[in-house]
Parts: C-alpha cells; structure tokens; sequence
C-alpha cells in the first residue's frame, strides 16, 4: 500500500507519518488490496482537518474528519474508512 500525505498549513513531521501509517496498517489488515491512498492533512484556524481517498479494486472510498487535535482527527477518520472499507468488502465477497 502506497500513501501520499500532503499537509496544508501544517509540517509533515516524521512522527505524524508514523502515526498515519501505523493507524492505516490497522486498515490493511481488514482489507488487504488496498492500491494506494491519498491522505491530506489541513489546518484551518483551530480545527485540524484530515481527508483521505482510498483506492480499492472495484471503487474509491474517502472520509473525512475534523477535531481540535490532529491525531484525534486522523483517528476518526481512519475509524470512518475502515467501516467503509468493510462495507465494500462485504460487497465484493456476496457477488
């Protein structure tokens, strides 16, 4: 799984990397062809914004989330993908 992380307003600092590939190997484990994700993290005032675009065989799968702190944010949001990447999951095994 390839993830590009883009930062808007803020630093990309190697511990946040860390954090957002360790939280979307937790992802990968619930759904393992996973092609590649786009992951943007944004500042705006004082509410830390993440959003992520997930390519998956047979469709496309984005979330996003806001929070005071950004790795509250990405915890969200890598809660809302992964009952997404389930929810496509289960589609592609009942066909």
């Amino acid at each position: 799984m390839q993830i590009n992380l883009t930062g808007h307003h803020v630093e990309i600092t190697d511990s946040l990397r860390d954090y957002v590939e360790t939280k979307f190997a937790k992802l990968e484990r619930h759904f393992d062809q996973i092609n590649n994700v786009h992951v943007v993290l944004n500042v705006e005032k004082m509410q830390q914004k993440a959003e992520a675009n997930v390519h998956l065989p047979g469709g496309e799968v984005f979330a996003t989330s806001e929070h005071s702190d950004m790795y509250a944010a990405i915890d969200s949001l890598i809660d809302k993908l992964d009952r997404q990447v389930i929810k496509h999951k289960e589609k592609l095994t009942r066909h």
